[in-house]
């Protein structure tokens, strides 16, 4: 089979998150999508997810230019080889950033169009679910506002989410969680890179009194791993890094450096599920633990939820808490009761809807 057409496809859905959106250069942050559409000779269709957010545009050229025109014409069903080989090709252009996150996209795809082909679910290309549904927390946004961290919190609660992340970087942000969720619910906090590392340890200190199942993202750069394996044996609680990691590389230096409790590759920004489940085989080797950065409402949270399926024990799956005017995917990701099932169908399981996409497809 071969590869007839290559699309990436951006998506702006309408939502909302209990509170005023967090601004990028004083814009109102968006929920983008970008999709890729793979299509073969024989009309089959794969699905895949690049990163979107503000780079989506960014991504798309990368997609569109550099990308698309190496994957016509190939043959797709090996795809840990044409993973690699387009690796390879493009490492001068950049190892992370905007290439990485098309080939990202594409490799989920093609793993989509694996599974279709064999009539299999893409966990079990990937070893057999061991797990038919899996654990969610809610991923909140940054509220800068204690009252609104809480009415927040106590509303995922009433959802049924059972563990919370925020994304505040001040102590009493967390404390206004902790007082709403009790003493021993799982409670995080990503602090997306701030600190240096002095300042890391004195806030990890401040925050000891909050009872966090880890700290995520403490030190900036995010890359320096030495000094997030110090702060880790010196704060006295569990750190989690890796979705700013720009390669499987990275993730072998971080987890010999011992700087981590939790491992958190991203699908859509790591290289894919090849990529994702070479990290999960380090990670595996290093004792430490993975916990997917999935804040997705598409193809990549499906992906990340087959490849979460395959491990032994049973792993909390990172859902962005927000609501959504429409939603390509439906109540395929509809969490009930703090969980999410596994989708049974070929490849990822579901496509996106059409209609969704067309309505609020981007120019």
């Amino acid at each position: 089979m071969t590869i007839i057409s290559a699309q990436a496809i951006p998506v702006s859905l309408p939502f909302e998150i209990g509170g005023p959106r967090p601004k990028f250069a004083g814009i109102p942050r968006q929920m983008d999508i970008l999709l890729i559409r793979l299509e073969t000779d024989q009309g089959l269709v794969g699905w895949g997810e690049a990163f979107g957010l503000a780079i989506w545009p960014a991504t798309r050229q990368a997609f569109e230019h550099l990308v698309a025109p190496l994957v016509m014409g190939r043959d797709e069903t090996d795809v840990v080889a044409l993973s690699e080989s387009l690796q390879k090709q493009l490492h001068i252009l950049g190892r992370g950033g905007a290439v990485t996150y098309a080939l990202s996209g594409l490799d989920i795809a093609l793993w989509d169009l694996a599974g279709k082909a064999a009539g299999l679910p893409l966990s079990s290309l990937l070893g057999g679910a061991k797990h038919e549904s899996l654990p969610v927390y809610a991923s909140l946004m940054r509220y800068g506002q204690t009252d609104l961290v809480a009415r927040n919190v106590e509303a995922a609660l009433n959802k049924g989410f059972a563990a919370i992340k925020l994304h505040e970087v001040t102590t009493p942000m967390a404390q206004s969680a902790r007082e709403v969720m009790g003493p021993t619910m799982d409670l995080m906090l990503d602090v997306n890179c701030p600190w240096r590392e002095d300042q890391a340890l004195a806030m990890a200190q401040e925050l000891k009194a909050c009872n966090l199942l880890w700290l995520e993202e403490p030190l900036w750069p995010p890359e320096d791993f030495a000094g997030l394996a110090r702060l880790r044996q010196a704060c006295g609680m569990a750190l989690a890094a890796g979705e700013n990691n720009i390669s499987t590389e990275h993730f072998a230096q971080m987890l010999t450096a011992g700087a981590v409790d939790y491992a958190q590759p991203s699908v859509t920004k790591i290289g894919g599920v090849t990529e994702f489940m070479k990290i999960v085989r380090l990670a595996t080797q290093h004792g430490t633990p993975v916990m997917p950065h999935s804040p997705y409402f598409g193809p990549g949270l499906l992906a990340t939820l087959h490849m979460t399926a395959t491990f032994a024990d049973e792993t909390m799956i990172e859902y962005s808490y927000a609501d959504l005017g429409a939603s390509p995917l439906g109540s395929t990701v509809a969490q009930q009761g703090g969980r999410l099932h596994v989708p049974q169908g070929p490849g990822l399981g579901f496509d996106p809807d059409l209609d969704v996409v067309r309505q609020f497809r981007l120019p």
